[in-house]
C-alpha cells in the first residue's frame, strides 16, 4: 500500500530520527508532484517503482532478441547480459580464448551454468549447449558476441502485451513509438481509458486467454508476448497458448515465487519478477562500501555488484595490485572497471587504482561480505 509505505517513512524520520527512508511507491500519480516529498512534507529519500523497474527490464529484452537477461552498470556504459547458447553458433563447443580471439571486440564471460551448476570459466572453459552465460560487454559490443553464441534473432518488431494495468501500459507507452504494439485489457472502461493515454498502440478489449482473440488477432505474427497482469495463471496460461500458436518469444510476469521453477521448465522463455528487481534495488542501500549497484540474480542466489574502490597502497588490500593478485573469494569473478568514463572490460594483468568502479559477479552471494572487507579502507585512510 503506497500510502501507508509512506507514512512508515514518516514515523521512521519523525519519531526514531532513521537516516535513510525507502519506499516501494506503485502509484506514478504520486511522481508528478514531487512537492510532496521532503523532510518538512513526506520525509521519503529513495523511491522503488516496480513498474518502472520492470518496464526497463522489459525494454531491454526487447532491444536484446535471444537474451534472457541484461542488466545495466555504469549508467548503461556496461551490460550484463545473460544468454543460452543455441546449436549454430559458430562459437558453441569451443572455447572461451578461441571465442577471444575471434571477435574483435571486449568481453568477459563471468560465469556460466551448466546443469544448474555455477562454474567460474577460464581461457579453457569451452562452451557448450545448454548452458546459461553471463557476460559483460559494452552496449556496442552485446551483439557481435550473442551472434558468436548464436544465430541472431532477427530484430523485434511486433509486440503484444497481455494486461492493461500499471506495468502493461507503462510498458506500452515506452514501447508504441519504435514498435507496433497491441495491449489487450479484459475490463471494456478500463481499455477505453487506456486507449486515450496512448497514441500509437492498438488497445484490446477481451481476454488474454481467449483463442479466437488471439487468432483473430493475428497472434502467430507477434515477435513478442508479454503477460504482465497482476494474475499469475493468466499470465502462464496466455504465454503457453501464444507459444502454441508460434510466437517466438514469450514472457510472463511471475508474483509468486513457487511458479518460477515451473516457468523455466516450461515452454515460457522468460519469467519476469517484481520481487527480484525491487530487491536489487534496495540491495545497494543495505551492502557495506561504497556500492553504487546490485543485482540480484537466479532467484536471490547470485549478486552481481558495481563497487568503488577506496585508498592507498598502504591502506587498501586492492589499490595498486594487479587482478590476478588479488585473492577474490571462491565464485567470484571480476569483470570489468569504469575509469574516468572509461570501461575496461577486465584483463589479468590489469591494476585497480582508488576511484575505480569495479563491477563483480559472485554466484554466492554468502560471500559478498568477504568482498565488503576486501574493500575495506584500514583507519588511517581519510580520503
Amino acid at each position: 500500500n503506497d500510502e501507508v509505505n509512506m507514512v512508515a517513512c514518516q514515523a521512521a524520520y519523525s519519531v526514531f530520527g532513521l537516516p535513510t527512508k525507502i519506499a516501494r511507491i506503485r502509484s506514478s500519480e504520486y511522481f508528478k508532484f514531487p512537492e510532496l516529498f521532503g523532510r518538512e512534507h513526506l520525509p521519503v529519500d529513495v523511491f522503488i517503482s516496480p513498474e518502472q523497474l520492470v518496464t526497463k527490464y522489459v525494454e531491454h529484452l526487447v532491444e536484446h532478441p535471444g537474451a534472457l537477461q541484461v542488466l545495466d552498470f555504469a549508467n548503461g556504459r556496461v551490460k550484463l547480459v545473460a544468454i543460452k547458447p543455441f546449436f549454430g553458433g559458430p562459437m558453441v563447443g569451443k572455447t572461451i580464448s578461441a571465442l577471444g580471439n575471434e571477435l574483435s571486440v571486449e568481453f568477459r564471460i563471468v560465469a556460466i551454468y551448466r546443469s544448474n551448476h555455477a562454474i567460474i570459466p577460464d581461457g579453457d572453459t569451452v562452451i557448450e549447449v545448454g548452458d546459461e552465460i553471463f557476460f559483460l560487454a559494452a552496449e556496442k559490443s552485446i551483439c557481435k558476441v550473442m551472434g558468436a553464441l548464436r544465430r541472431l534473432d532477427q530484430p523485434h518488431r511486433r509486440i503484444m502485451i497481455a494486461g492493461g494495468g500499471d506495468i502493461g501500459v507503462s510498458l506500452a507507452r515506452a514501447l508504441e513509438l519504435r514498435f507496433d504494439v497491441k495491449i489487450i485489457e479484459r475490463n471494456v472502461e478500463r481499455a477505453e481509458e487506456i486507449a486515450t493515454e496512448l497514441h500509437q498502440a492498438t488497445v484490446l478489449s477481451g481476454n488474454i486467454a481467449d483463442r479466437e482473440l488471439l487468432f483473430n488477432e493475428n497472434v502467430e505474427s507477434i515477435d513478442m508476448f508479454c503477460a504482465v497482469t497482476s494474475d499469475d495463471e493468466a499470465n502462464i496460461m496466455s504465454c503457453m497458448l501464444a507459444k502454441r500458436f508460434g510466437v517466438k518469444t514469450v514472457m510472463a510476469l511471475i508474483q509468486q515465487t513457487i511458479y518460477v521453477d515451473l516457468v523455466e521448465s516450461s515452454t515460457i522463455d522468460i519469467a519476469i519478477s517484481p520481487q527480484q528487481a525491487t530487491v536489487s534495488s534496495i540491495l545497494r542501500y543495505v551492502r557495506r562500501g561504497d556500492i553504487v549497484n546490485v543485482h540480484s540474480l537466479r532467484r536471490g542466489a547470485a549478486e552481481a555488484i558495481e563497487i568503488v574502490a577506496h585508498g592507498d597502497e598502504g591502506t587498501s588490500r586492492i589499490i595498486g595490485r594487479k587482478l590476478k593478485n588479488i585473492k577474490l573469494p571462491i565464485g567470484t569473478a571480476i569483470g570489468a572497471l569504469i575509469r574516468d568514463d572509461k570501461v575496461l572490460i577486465a584483463n589479468s594483468d590489469f591494476t585497480i587504482e582508488s576511484g575505480d568502479h569495479v563491477i563483480l559477479f559472485l554466484v554466492n552471494k554468502k560471500k559478498i561480505r568477504d568482498i565488503e572487507k576486501l574493500f575495506q579502507v584500514s583507519l588511517g585512510f581519510f580520503g
